[in-house]
């Protein structure tokens, strides 16, 4: 079993809406043969709170275009790590601290990746 294709197009918008606020190493991963609660993972980078809570208002206003609402979320209060629960799709918007420091990446490495499209651009801090 692989992520739905909705579960793509989910990924793929959240990380064009990262992109566009300068997130830094955007990653998406098929985590649906070890989860059976979601189908992907998409992790993303900021240098600071204030481009956390950008990234995560950016995603989210994106997804609501398509017609996604989030499940739940969790850590805006803190702006280190907010997660977004959208049931196919996780979002990470981890503080760079934060990423280097749980390193999620690590976690799913032997999940397959997900192919984030040309116009994604990982910044580089």
């Amino acid at each position: 079993m692989t992520a739905s294709e909705h579960a793509r197009e989910l990924v793929t918008a959240a990380a064009r809406a990262a992109s566009d606020k300068l997130a830094t190493n955007i990653l998406a991963f098929d985590v649906s043969e070890q989860l059976a609660i979601t189908d992907a993972f998409l992790l993303t980078s900021a240098s600071n709170d204030r481009q956390v809570k950008a990234i995560v208002d950016e995603i989210e206003d994106k997804l609501r275009e398509i017609g996604a609402k989030p499940i739940r979320r969790e850590g805006e209060r803190d702006g280190r790590w907010v997660l977004i629960d959208y049931g196919e799709v996780v979002v990470h918007v981890q503080h760079e601290e934060e990423r280097e420091f749980y390193a999620l990446e690590r976690l799913w490495r032997d999940c397959p990746t997900i192919a984030l499209p040309a116009d994604v651009v990982a910044h580089e801090r």
